[in-house]
């Protein structure tokens, strides 16, 4: 069916903006298509699609593609006329690919996966394919987590780092003759999982009871990933003006955290920390003054990467840095920013006692001296980022926080001062795993005591929707009984009525707290990560609770 002139015009605004997109010729080879379950603005600011792009076109024998969740605006252009969704490159419709590849790395999109499979007119579920429709599949840091509310719609999860197994999954793809034979011979590589090959079984009271691997198949999957990133080879990127880092170049500077936060799964999924070489980096940067104004430098803990200061003195680059640690070296990096005026911390609570629970390796003096750093290098807007909820909280801490961020705000009287404060959320792989979500009146009734502690100072508050937050709770807990939520959930605007519906009961997902024996939905999933020492760590945590 021809596209209307509308969509095409708005496809061609979009490429007009970019450098570094690839355009092949499909005959003869394997058509991937790559779809990112949020807009073009988000997902051409993630660097694992860009990278996953440029990796794939490489290979002589495949032509690779986008497409996106529409926006609003488009979707009503694709139901008046009809139009399923396509490729930005070529136009061609999703369903005409061999492969459609997702990158998910945050819990609340997983809505949006449904979405473009209507869109593209795909059936669902797994079980409804064949080898008449593209194999779909999913990476991203939501598959290193915890993929099981997902796995009724997709036919294979890869677990771990793309550049570890896609030379294998290719070589396997290419030997195999339809979707079953390619599951079997796959089953013997790290980090591939087939959903369909496990059976789960459940306890009368809804907690998980056993797994069964279909024969030949691995009770667990072991993570894939890159020993030394100084041995990838880098293929560049594509920069778009249009994307949430505009005209930006991201590089990689490590990958793991040294710091092992217990509310933060990095390190688990991550781990163990890995650093680029300042030469590998410093030819990266080079290349990337080609076709980019500015640099993004990725990496969880950029203040502890040991080539910093080098490669911050790099001339010609302009360097964008998300945030900082509060420590002392961040002087030093500070005063090498150069046309930067806002500096992000996370202090995540002003309660000491509470930053011990969380294993948040900082003082109240070292935010407070970093702070004041920030402020004498002529930085005009300070972001402190704080969240609510964590476990053994009280209203005590949050009143530390209110003391906290007013003695920041005595530092400096002229700057700008934003606080964004989020809602814990237990994330799986970490010691917090097995902790509930705190109840929606509680976190409701700790940020009033925040906004009206600080409405006197002239510190703006953000926080994200509470019903957003517990959303994500749900599905990075979940299991496979979620399937039937997320169907429902294009009939639902509100998501508590697809879980009555789908008779999903909320509280055992958000706020029950888990036994520590109990067999968990990601258990399956090996990041190297001892599951014993988590749960020391948790007990430690709690034992902190009274002092």
């Amino acid at each position: 069916m021809p596209i209307s002139r509308k969509l095409l015009l708005k496809t061609k605004a979009l490429l007009s903006s970019e450098h570094g997109t690839v355009y092949k010729e499909h005959g003869g080879k394997i058509r991937v298509c790559l779809l990112y379950p949020n807009t073009y603005h988000i997902g051409m600011s993630n660097l694992g699609l860009r990278l996953l792009y440029s990796m794939l076109n490489v290979y002589s024998d495949i032509v690779c593609e986008r497409a996106f969740l529409p926006d609003e605006e488009t979707t009503q252009e694709l139901l008046r006329t009809n139009t399923v969704i396509y490729s930005m490159e070529s136009t061609t419709p999703i369903a005409q690919f061999d492969i459609v590849a997702f990158t998910v790395s945050f819990e609340n999109d997983y809505p949006n996966l449904l979405k473009l499979l209507k869109h593209a007119r795909l059936p669902y579920y797994a079980k409804d394919r064949d080898n008449r429709h593209p194999l779909i599949i999913m990476g991203g840091p939501c598959s290193l987590l915890n993929p099981e509310p997902l796995c009724e719609f997709i036919d294979i999860v890869f677990i771990g780092e793309a550049e570890a197994m896609l030379n294998g999954f290719l070589d396997v793809y290419r030997a195999s003759n339809g979707r079953d034979e390619l599951f079997d011979n796959i089953k013997g590589i790290n980090g591939i999982y087939v959903p369909s090959r496990y059976t789960l079984h459940y306890h009368d009271d809804g907690r998980m009871k056993e797994r069964h691997p279909s024969s030949g198949y691995p009770d667990t999957i072991k993570r894939s990933f890159v020993n030394d990133l100084n041995q990838l080879s880098f293929t560049g990127q594509i920069i778009t003006r249009k994307a949430e880092f505009a005209s930006m170049y991201l590089v990689e500077a490590m990958r793991g955290c040294p710091w092992n936060c217990r509310f933060c799964a990095v390190r688990s999924i991550y781990g163990p920390p890995r650093k680029r070489s300042f030469e590998s980096l410093a030819k990266e940067l080079n290349k990337s003054k080609e076709c980019a104004d500015r640099v993004g430098l990725i990496g969880p803990s950029l203040t502890d990467y040991p080539h910093i200061k080098e490669v911050l003195g790099i001339e010609g680059v302009e360097f964008s840095i998300t945030s900082l640690r509060a420590s002392k070296h961040s002087a030093d990096i500070l005063s090498l920013m150069r046309n930067k005026n806002s500096v992000s911390l996370a202090p995540e609570t002003g309660s000491e006692r509470l930053r011990r629970v969380i294993n948040k390796q900082i003082t109240r003096k070292d935010i407070i001296e970093t702070s004041t750093l920030i402020f004498n290098n002529g930085i005009s807007t300070l972001r402190l980022y704080f969240m609510l909820g964590l476990p053994t909280e009280t209203d005590d801490d949050v009143f530390e926080t209110v003391a906290l961020v007013k003695e920041i705000r005595g530092l400096n009287r002229k700057s700008n001062i934003h606080i964004s404060v989020s809602v814990f959320v237990p994330k799986p792989m970490t010691p917090f795993q097995w902790h509930p979500m705190a109840q929606s009146e509680t976190i409701k009734g700790r940020l009033r005591i925040i906004k009206d502690g600080l409405k006197a100072d002239r510190v703006r508050v953000f926080h994200e929707p509470h019903k957003a937050s517990y959303l994500q709770g749900l599905f990075s807990t979940g299991d496979r009984r979620l399937s039937r939520v997320l169907e429902l959930m294009d009939e639902e605007t509100d998501w508590k009525k697809a879980c009555q519906r789908a008779d999903i009961p909320i509280d055992f997902y958000i706020y029950r707290q888990r036994g520590l024996n109990e067999l968990l939905p990601w258990d399956f999933i090996d990041c190297g990560t001892d599951k014993e020492r988590l749960l020391s760590e948790y007990k430690d945590a709690i034992r902190l609770e009274k002092e």
